[in-house]
C-alpha cells in the first residue's frame, strides 16, 4: 500500500506533529509512504528525519493550474493507492484536481480542528462526493463537523483519536525552567503549550493569572507560557502589563520540543476556545503532569472532572483558577490525577494505537474500493 499524505502547514504544532507519530507507525504494516509539503516548511524539515519520500514544491496556492500539475505528476509516477489529506487547503487542491482531471484513487480527509464558521464554498469542498472517508481526531470533532455535511456525507464519518510515542527514553527540554529562570521550589509552576491564535484563548489565561495573584493575593505561583507569538501577542503583553503581572509570567516564544517540558510543570492549564484534540493534554498525560483545562476538543472524553484532572466550561477564569488553587494546595490530588491519566493515555492514546487504527481505516477504504 502507498500512501500520499498532503499538507499545506507553513508552521509547527500539534497536528503536524501528530503527522509524524503517524509517519512512524505507518511503516510497521507495510505502508510506504510519500509526502507532499512545502519546501523548507517547519514540516519539510522534520519530515527529512524519516523514512519517508518527501515530494516538495514551493509554495503555491492550491487552487493554481502549478499545484494541479504537481499533484497529477505525483499520483502518475508514483502508483499512489490512497490519498491522506491533513490540511484544509490540500482539500481544496485535491477538490479541484480532481474536478478537472479525474484522479481515482481513494482519498481520506483528517479533520482534526473546529471553525466558528464554515463558508459556503467550504461546505461544498468538505461534501465533496469522491473524499470517501473523513477521519476525525475526536468524537467532539465528529459532532461539530457532521452538522456541515450532508446526511450522505455523515455517512463517511470515522474517529482516530491522536497518539503520542512512548519513549524508552523520555524527551529532556534544552535546560531546566526553575533553574534558567531562577524559580525557587516553593513556586507553585503552572505550564501552557499553545500559539497565540485565537482559538487558543490566551487572553483568558492572563485572566486566571490575574484571578490568582491580584484577587486571591497568591504570590508564589509563576505561569510559564510556550508558544509561537503572532499580531495577538502584543495585546497580550499589554494585558500582562496592565494587570502588573510581568514577575508572574514567562513568555517564551517558540521551543523545539515544547512538550519535553511538561514533566517539569506542577500543572499543565489550557484555556482554549475551540480544539480538535488538542495534543498538548494526551502529552501531559504520557508525562503524568496534572491537567487543568476548558471543557472543548476530547477534554469532555478524557477528563472526568474531579477525578483524573479538572475541567470547566469555555471563558470562565475564575473557576479555572479555584481548580488551579485546589491543585496547589494538595500535591496528593496531583499525584492521583496524574496517575489516572496516564494510565488512560497507555490505553487509548499512544502513537502505536493511532498508527494501528489509522492503519484499519485505510484497509476499509480499499476493501470498498474494490467492491
Amino acid at each position: 500500500m502507498t500512501v500520499l499524505h498532503i499538507s499545506g502547514a507553513r508552521s509547527w504544532g500539534g497536528n503536524e506533529q501528530q503527522l509524524m507519530y503517524l509517519m512512524d507507525e505507518l511503516p510497521k504494516y507495510g505502508v510506504i509512504q510519500k509526502l507532499f509539503c512545502f519546501q523548507d516548511t517547519p514540516i519539510f524539515k522534520e519530515a527529512e528525519k524519516r523514512s519517508v519520500e518527501i515530494l516538495s514544491t514551493s509554495y503555491c496556492k492550491p487552487h493554481t493550474s502549478e499545484y494541479r500539475k504537481f499533484l497529477i505528476s505525483i499520483i502518475n509516477q508514483y502508483k499512489i493507492d490512497l490519498i491522506h489529506l491533513h490540511t484544509s487547503d490540500s482539500v481544496t487542491g485535491y477538490v479541484l484536481t480532481d474536478l478537472l482531471h479525474a484522479l481515482k484513487t481513494p482519498t481520506l480527509f483528517a479533520r482534526k480542528g473546529i471553525r466558528r464558521k464554515t463558508g459556503f464554498l467550504s461546505k461544498l469542498k468538505y461534501n465533496y462526493h469522491n473524499i470517501d472517508t473523513i477521519l476525525c481526531i475526536s468524537k467532539y470533532v465528529e459532532k461539530h463537523f457532521r452538522k456541515i455535511l450532508t446526511e450522505k456525507n455523515r455517512q463517511k464519518l470515522v474517529t482516530v483519536y491522536n497518539g503520542v510515542k512512548v519513549s524508552e527514553k523520555p524527551l529532556h527540554g534544552d535546560f531546566d525552567i526553575r533553574e534558567k529562570f531562577n524559580i525557587a521550589e516553593n513556586i507553585f509552576l503552572i505550564g501552557n503549550i499553545a500559539n497565540h491564535t485565537n482559538a487558543k484563548d490566551l487572553p483568558i489565561l492572563i485572566e486566571v493569572l490575574n484571578e490568582m495573584v491580584n484577587r486571591h493575593g497568591i504570590k508564589t505561583i509563576k505561569l510559564f507560557q510556550i508558544g509561537e507569538h503572532s499580531g495577538l501577542t502584543p495585546e497580550l503583553k499589554k494585558k500582562i502589563k496592565e494587570y502588573d503581572l510581568e514577575s508572574y509570567i514567562i513568555l517564551t516564544g517558540f521551543l523545539s520540543k515544547a512538550s519535553a517540558y511538561l514533566p517539569q510543570f506542577d500543572v499543565f492549564l489550557m484555556t482554549s476556545e475551540r480544539e480538535g484534540g488538542p495534543s498538548s493534554v494526551v502529552e501531559a498525560f504520557y508525562n503524568k503532569t496534572p491537567v487543568v483545562s476548558t471543557r472543548v476538543g476530547v477534554v469532555d472524553e478524557v477528563i472526568e472532572d474531579g477525578v483524573n484532572g479538572f475541567s470547566t466550561e469555555v471563558k470562565n477564569p475564575s473557576a479555572l483558577a479555584g481548580k488551579l488553587m485546589i491543585l496547589r494546595e494538595n500535591p496528593d490530588l496531583r499525584r492521583q490525577f496524574a496517575e489516572k491519566s496516564y494510565q488512560m493515555f497507555l490505553k487509548k492514546f499512544t502513537a502505536e494505537n493511532l498508527g494501528k487504527s489509522t492503519f484499519r481505516v485505510y484497509e476499509n477504504m480499499l476493501l470498498k474500493n474494490k467492491k
